[in-house]
């Protein structure tokens, strides 16, 4: 029981370093888009019509991969919630094997087709 018991915590300590870690990519990504948008709108001295496509260009950007790792996260938390509770039904009943009966009787010939009109 231990055994399962430490591959459990194991399994969840893993899923905890991979959501640490891709959060942290997405703000650091997040963060970067940023500071290049800044950067250029710095750059662009009052020019608002360029100004505005970059900052469209950003927040589509920044969104973009928020809602993506959003999306990727929620669908992986949710395809490993079916598998532990699918496991779990799996463990909880136990599979009787159907009895074997065999026939008694021979199966039935089969029947025998129409006869062909002549033409």
């Amino acid at each position: 029981m231990s055994g399962d018991q430490d591959r459990v915590s194991q399994d969840v300590e893993l899923e905890r370093t991979r959501a640490r870690y891709g959060l942290l990519a997405v703000v650091i990504s997040n963060l970067a888009i940023a500071a290049v948008a800044v950067f250029g709108v710095w750059q662009l001295d009052g020019d608002t019509s360029v100004i505005i496509g970059v900052l469209t260009a950003a927040f589509t950007a920044v969104s973009s991969m928020t809602t993506a790792y959003l999306g990727i996260k929620a669908v992986s938390n949710t395809a490993k919630s079916i598998v532990s509770s699918a496991a779990a039904a799996t463990h909880a009943t136990t599979p009787h094997p159907a009895p074997t009966t065999s026939p008694t009787t021979p199966a039935p010939a089969a029947p025998t087709p129409p006869a062909q009109r002549a033409q």
